[in-house]
């Protein structure tokens, strides 16, 4: 029984030819520019990496490198799997979405690797398809509205911002002291807009005509990070 395990762990798939070894990685090239178009496509601002798209085409040609060398060879993949191991990536994710998009690119990398291309196309054409289509999606902007009023005008405020928004605005805070208070707002963009349209003026305007109103401001916020 030892002799059968220490055969299998020292048994290798054989040495590939030149042209076999070209063709896997050829193959894991032109996947992985369909990669690197379906990022491109379903990205776009500042939350579009360049350079991370590229690293996902290096990515793909690695991961199919990788899986050349080990082969059916189980130590060197045991040995691979340890070395690999230590690595530790402190890279921050951006965008959810970019799990995704590593994660594709390893799984064509290995099917590329072991010469596995009808499942590495299929698949690939499948998952181009889906983030080509929710990719698309973008979140609604969040706004906060920020404003710091005189103590005697709280009601006047609350009252106008529910006059504007009705439930749509959601109190987050409200500070006050003993002469001011400060209420912060949060409503979704498009809620703005509308609000500002049926009421004939900006809620800016609306607001300074309250008179006493120390400051106001309307923050935009989204789940971009800018790089």
């Amino acid at each position: 029984m030892r002799e059968y395990l220490l055969q299998l762990l020292e048994t290798s798939g054989g040495e590939l030819s030149i042209g076999a070894i070209v063709l896997r990685l050829a193959f894991a090239v032109v996947i992985g520019g369909f990669i690197f178009l379906s990022y491109r496509l379903s990205h776009s601002g500042s939350i579009y990496s360049v350079k991370f798209n590229v690293s996902l085409v290096t990515l793909t040609v690695v991961t199919t490198t990788v899986m050349i060398v080990i082969g059916n060879n189980i130590a060197l993949s045991l040995g691979m799997v340890g070395a690999l191991s230590i690595v530790r990536f402190r890279t921050a994710i951006k965008d959810s979405r970019d799990t995704v998009y590593i994660f594709w690119a390893i799984v064509v990398g290995i099917c590329c690797g072991s010469g596995d291309y009808l499942v590495a196309s299929v698949g690939s054409a499948f998952v181009f398809l889906v983030l080509l289509f929710f990719g698309r999606i973008r979140n609604d902007n969040r706004v906060l509205l920020i404003l710091r009023a005189a103590r005697v005008n709280e009601p006047t405020v609350e009252a106008l911002i529910f006059q504007y928004f009705n439930r749509k605005a959601i109190l987050r805070a409200k500070n006050t002291t003993d002469e001011n208070v400060e209420f912060i707002y949060e409503l979704s963009g498009k809620y703005l807009a509308k609000a500002e349209k049926a009421g004939g003026k900006s809620i800016t305007d609306a607001v300074y005509e309250i008179g006493g109103i120390e400051y106001f401001n309307i923050v935009m916020q989204n789940d971009e990070i800018s790089g």
